[in-house]
């Protein structure tokens, strides 16, 4: 495919560092946006910092809707065969020991892509997702850290990258930044924006050997933050302690030390751990809440983390990134196609289309968020879960999108969370 948008050198002076798309990010947003433009035959440059595989500080749970775009990316399959556990929904403890269990089959009736979420170390899967870009044409380059982005004629015109102590100006017609919670194309557009509530910090480590952990994600909310189990495949529990930020600063550089203190504290868990080993070092990252201001300017875009994260509760991270990238991509090829101002609507219209599609979650995510941090309030939710089955089904359901966001607002289902 041949842009129709100009860059800013002649044809005669680009080199093959050069593309028609940068995406700047190889986990799942940048990987899911560059394979579905590489197959439509767009030229596109992938660039990360990292060698992969490498492995990231993630909840690493994939909700069932996820499986469609893996599937629409050709490795579905390959992800299930590399050993991803399936999950059937989520277990929920609130302060007061209260429980209830969620699932994604019977939410409301709605059937999604699959009825079981999956679960897999990011090490595993960001390859294989990366691996579909490969394999549908896009160039990959690891190991190259971008450090500023070029501009020409008032708009972004390519990058400047660094990899093996070599500099390169790699230009673009359009550049797309997928590099995460602190974006480094959000900043240098000035769009990154970081919310004060919550402010939130997750360690996250590996066991193997957590006694009791079954065919369900496992939330247990306390006063001082919330920890997630999640089987991962290969007989391993992805552990997830996320607390605020003012206490997350006790780590003091000690993240291992402070994850022991305080699971340890949750007596309810102590058995189930009493012969589990850690597999794998205690990695940090937060704080979260972050939102860009547009997730475009005139020649870039944004996707996944980089265009807005708020917690990890719900677990929406990996399909929200997988689900951008194939949402931003024909905006892309639009944009592509036309002259600056065509360029400007097409990628306002992705902002419009992004914004419709997940604003019902982004909803949901905040009242979630909300009760979390307040134990009357969870401990009320959890209340009116347990007993009304059908409401715990409707609610994993949102969070699995398998159900539409929308159902839970409405008079009936609200009514249930006035009653004492």
């Amino acid at each position: 495919m041949v842009s129709a948008f100009p860059t800013s050198l002649e044809p005669s002076m680009r080199s093959s560092d050069d593309a028609e798309v940068i995406v700047v990010g190889g986990g799942p947003a940048g990987a899911s946006v560059a394979a579905f433009l590489a197959r439509e035959g767009v030229h596109v440059c992938l660039l990360d910092r990292a060698r992969f595989p490498r492995d990231k500080p993630c909840a690493e749970y994939l909700s069932p809707e996820a499986s469609r775009v893996l599937a629409e990316l050709g490795v579905l399959g390959q992800v299930e065969g590399a050993g991803a556990a399936q999950l059937d929904g989520m277990i929920v403890r609130a302060p007061s020991g209260r429980t209830f269990h969620g699932a994604f089959a019977t939410a409301r009736g709605f059937r999604g892509f699959r009825e079981r979420g999956l679960a897999l170390r990011r090490v595993h899967l960001d390859s294989l997702v990366l691996g579909a870009a490969r394999a549908h044409g896009a160039c990959v380059v690891e190991g190259a850290r971008v450090s500023a982005l070029v501009h020409a004629q008032g708009r972004v015109s390519g990058v400047v990258s660094e990899a093996d102590g070599r500099r390169v100006v790699r230009r673009a017609a359009l550049v797309i930044g997928a590099d995460g919670l602190r974006s480094i194309v959000a900043r240098r557009l000035g769009l990154a924006a970081h919310a004060v509530w919550p402010r939130r910090v997750a360690f996250v480590a590996h066991y193997r050997g957590v006694a009791g952990m079954g065919r369900a994600g496992e939330m247990h909310v306390h006063a001082d933050g919330y920890v997630g189990l999640a089987d991962v495949g290969h007989g391993e529990t992805n552990v997830a302690i996320v607390v605020p930020a003012r206490i997350a600063r006790e780590a003091k550089g000690d993240a291992a030390g402070f994850f022991d203190a305080w699971l340890a504290r949750r007596t309810h868990l102590t058995a189930r751990f009493a012969h589990a080993e850690r597999v794998s070092d205690v990695r940090a990252t937060g704080p979260f809440a972050s939102r860009a201001r547009r997730a475009w300017a005139p020649g870039a875009a944004l996707v996944g983390d980089a265009a807005d994260f708020f917690d990890p509760f719900t677990g929406e991270g990996i399909y929200a990134a997988l689900r951008g990238g194939e949402l931003l991509a024909p905006f892309a090829l639009e944009a592509l196609r036309g002259d600056a101002r065509a360029q400007a609507r097409a990628l306002a219209a992705y902002d419009d289309a992004r914004r419709r599609e997940f604003a019902g979650k982004w909803r949901v995510e905040r009242i979630i968020g909300a009760a979390v941090g307040v134990p009357l309030l969870m401990n009320h939710a959890a209340r009116v879960l347990g007993r009304e089955q059908h409401l715990a089904d409707l609610l994993v359901g949102i969070a699995g999108d398998v159900v539409p966001a929308n159902a839970l607002f409405t008079p009936r289902v609200l009514a249930h969370f006035l009653r004492p």
